[in-house]
């Protein structure tokens, strides 16, 4: 079986031939044939020459060079439609998720008869306060804004095999977060603790802006259930509004007089309410639209038995 590894690079020049070293320290010890697939993802630094030099001397390197930056999750996907193997590592270029665990996630793997191990970080040692608590806070926001939600504290650090590389492949959509696409997936996908370890070198690119830009990717990739709010506001002030009415006829029927603000808060919450009623009905139709363009296959087969089985199904880059 060959085994690939596919690493996103941008601006890693500093930490690549530590990456390269630790990565071929591990894949040998897993005992695979193997390929590395390095991505530059448009990187600003010698990260490109680096790779080339790398790959002068060894023929398992494949160097994949992108025509500009195009984001981690596009430089992932690049990296997974070239790579060639039976099974699949994903890891990130700043050995912050160490290559020295796959051994282990391949013997986890082949015991519990997996299509994914996926990384579940334990520990996030080197990380700030701010990482770490708006990490805890996106997971958790995530499993309550989508259908069906990656498993918390988890990144793209997972061995796959390639019927789940190739049905990722085949998914379309644009926007990708791609933890959560491959969680959308089913098959059986088991979690892997392990201690998360600081960068090795260089900084971190990933900027609150780029991190708030994910996140809401991730929330768009995966559900639609934000294009519900304006219709639960809207139920939400049209019930005050009948309440604001009962009370205000109440009030009349007491004293004898009609309140005059009563009735004007419950007239505006009413024409609120139907304005937000009528923005839901047309974010549920949009949603709609949404999942129907994203072109998802609408079933997956595991197994056929009996029967040849039909062709693989094609990656995108086979696509015509």
């Amino acid at each position: 079986m060959l085994l690939s590894v596919v690493v996103p690079c941008y601006d890693e020049a500093a930490v690549l031939p530590q990456l390269y070293a630790r990565l071929s320290a591990a894949v040998e010890r897993a005992g695979h044939d193997s390929e590395l697939v390095f991505v530059n993802d448009g990187s600003r630094d010698d990260t490109w020459a680096g790779m080339l030099a790398l790959a002068a001397r060894d023929p398992r390197l494949v160097c994949v060079n992108l025509s500009r930056n195009h984001g981690h999750q596009l430089a992932l996907t690049a990296g997974l439609s070239e790579c060639r193997g039976d099974l699949i590592l994903v890891i990130d270029a700043d050995l912050q998720d160490p290559p020295e665990l796959l051994p282990d996630m391949l013997a986890m793997l082949k015991a519990e008869g997996a299509d994914v191990v996926y990384g579940q970080r334990a520990a996030r040692p080197g990380e700030t306060w701010f990482k770490r608590l708006t990490a805890h806070v996106f997971y958790r926001l995530l499993g309550l804004l989508t259908d069906r939600p990656p498993p918390a504290d988890t990144g793209d650090f997972r061995l796959m095999t390639r019927r789940v590389v190739d049905r990722f492949l085949a998914m379309p959509e644009r926007h990708r977060y791609v933890r959560g696409m491959i969680s959308w997936l089913g098959f059986k996908q088991v979690p892997f603790r392990y201690e998360r370890h600081p960068r090795a070198a260089g900084e971190t690119h990933y900027t609150v802006r780029r991190m708030v830009r994910l996140a809401w990717d991730a929330v768009t990739s995966l559900s639609v259930k934000p294009l519900a709010v304006p219709l639960r506001v809207g139920v939400l002030c049209l019930v005050t509004a009948g309440g604001a009415l009962v009370a205000a006829g109440w009030w009349g029927v007491s004293r004898g007089e009609l309140p005059g603000l009563g009735l004007v808060t419950a007239l505006v919450l009413a024409l609120a309410g139907g304005q937000f009623v009528a923005l839901g009905v047309l974010g549920e139709y949009v949603g709609r639209l949404h999942v129907q363009a994203q072109g998802r296959p609408l079933y997956l087969i595991d197994e056929v038995v009996g029967r040849a089985a039909a062709g693989r199904v094609r990656p995108a880059r086979e696509a015509a």
